[in-house]
């Protein structure tokens, strides 16, 4: 009876480590720029559906701090941050899985306002108005919207008028909040941020695109990453007519 219940001891023991490494490798750790948030929450709804036992956990921020997070060796399995610049850096440290970077979607950048605009902004070159006191954008050294912001802010030849004006954000989201909360009286987003609250914000202008480059989101798998196969499954389900359709509905602009 000992070496019997022994004998159970070590099956269950077994069985449970088994069950816990099959878990974790259907598990995917995404680190995604933010404006990608609730497109790819629904993408990752999709992903579980389709792939039993599968779990996705995503980490959202600024691209350029989510890239330091990967140099550091955060463990990561799948990246895909909101501009070139970023993937270019941890790819050129060797960093991402060969073959596995692909383009899978674009956006544009656009002025937004509180929903109950009181100043009247109708332009970037209306932000030099003396009524307008602030200005929010992304931190242009670790926000791709805020590099963005800057080149369009420039085009305008609204920089440097209102350089003592502006308000550097974490991320774009925060850009968002400040404006939908009124506590600045514009903002520079992505289009797509705009969607998530419609009802608090208004844009009051599009960037034209020869006032910055092309806005391209890649994404790629992580070289080393822990769960390699089932990590590569989701970016096809990212590409796959499914979530583009979804990347399409939150105002995303879907590449060929």
């Amino acid at each position: 009876m000992k070496y019997l219940n022994m004998f159970l001891m070590v099956t269950l023991l077994l069985v449970f480590s088994l069950t816990a490494n099959a878990g974790e490798e259907l598990e995917v750790t995404v680190s995604a720029a933010i404006s990608l948030k609730d497109a790819f929450e629904k993408i990752g709804k999709l992903f579980e559906d389709s792939h039993k036992g599968a779990k996705v956990i995503f980490n959202f921020g600024a691209s350029g701090t989510l890239a330091r997070q990967i140099e550091g060796g955060a463990p990561v399995d799948v990246f895909a941050p909101a501009a070139q610049k970023d993937m270019d850096d941890i790819e050129g440290k060797g960093l991402i899985a060969y073959g596995t970077r692909v383009n899978f979607a674009g956006n544009s950048v656009v002025l937004i306002v509180p929903a109950s605009d009181n100043v009247k902004v109708t332009s970037f070159d209306g932000l030099k108005s003396e009524k307008v006191k602030k200005v929010a954008i992304g931190n242009p050294k670790t926000v791709p919207a805020g590099r963005y912001a800057t080149k369009v802010l420039n085009f305008y030849k609204a920089l440097p008028a209102i350089n003592d004006k502006l308000i550097l954000a974490e991320n774009v989201r925060q850009v968002l909040d400040y404006v939908a909360k009124g506590e600045v009286e514009a903002g520079v987003v992505y289009l797509t941020d705009t969607v998530v609250r419609a009802n608090e914000v208004k844009t009051v202008s599009t960037a034209t695109e020869e006032s910055h480059k092309p806005i391209v989101y890649p994404i790629a798998l992580i070289k080393g990453a822990k769960n390699e196969k089932i990590s590569n499954e989701f970016i096809k389900t990212v590409v796959s007519k499914a979530g583009r359709d979804i990347l399409k509905s939150y105002g995303f602009k879907t590449l060929k």
